[in-house]
């Protein structure tokens, strides 16, 4: 896809520049301040609400961060968004309070949380929002549905698929292998024709990423880059890193 320079120009801070020592939490206002401050892109995750509104945050439950329990696609974007981080003045946000946030200073990379179950509610808001945001910004999403749908719905809005080799998370163990399989080699790609990859520091190289970037022209990011001895894998394989707790 042409014009998608800047998706790989400078490095790109993994749900902000958190620093939880400093009271910067992931996917936080406070840790996009911090990005924008240094430069840095923003990776964020988005869930979708009970009332369909795309909302700031990578669990999809309440808990781990913030006060409260439940899952967040029980509960309305106006309840959500009362909902305070543990520790901090910050609450969660509104893809429309982080564009506005962001105002087009540097990338914003969203991903798009799914659950491979068809409801692409999530991609039909985020599609409406950022119909009136100028800056330069990219969706992407381990579930290859959402690409797809992305690319019947917004086919102009640049398009990523998260990946990696093994899935061997547990959050991964109702995955049949076989699907982890053309998850990790991208054998969707005739459908959801993603215009970049972002694929895991940890299993590169592997093949399906690095022949997409040879042959195909595919820009490549990778994640999550926490180390040096990262950095130089990612060098040598991948054209921008994701980077968080340590800088580039």
């Amino acid at each position: 896809m042409a014009g998608l320079d800047w998706l790989s120009a400078r490095p790109i801070a993994h749900r902000g520049l958190h620093d939880a020592s400093a009271c910067l939490i992931e996917n936080t206002a406070s840790a996009f301040a911090a990005a924008i401050a240094a430069d840095y892109g923003i990776e964020t995750d988005l869930q979708i609400s009970a009332d369909g509104e795309a909302m700031v945050h990578h669990d999809d439950a309440l808990g781990r961060l913030t006060d409260g329990h439940g899952p967040l696609a029980g509960m309305t974007a106006t309840a959500l968004k009362a909902v305070p981080f543990k520790a901090t003045a910050d609450r969660i946000q509104t893809l429309g309070e982080l564009c506005d946030q962001v105002a087009g200073r540097v990338p914003l990379l969203l991903e798009l949380k799914g659950h491979f179950d068809g409801d692409v509610r999530l991609v039909q808001r985020v599609s409406d929002v950022l119909n009136s945001y100028a800056g330069p910004v990219a969706v992407m999403s381990f579930d290859p549905g959402l690409i797809e749908a992305a690319r019947a719905i917004a086919p102009g809005l640049p398009r990523g698929i998260v990946a990696e080799r093994h899935y061997a998370h547990h959050e991964w163990d109702r995955m049949p292998k076989p699907a982890k399989r053309r998850l990790a080699h991208l054998l969707h790609m005739h459908r959801t024709r993603p215009h970049f990859a972002a694929y895991a520091v940890k299993d590169l190289p592997s093949p399906a990423p690095v022949l997409a970037r040879l042959l195909f022209g595919l820009p490549l990011l990778t994640w999550t880059v926490r180390s040096e001895a990262d950095r130089k894998t990612a060098a040598r394989w991948a054209d921008q890193v994701i980077f968080e707790g340590w800088r580039p």
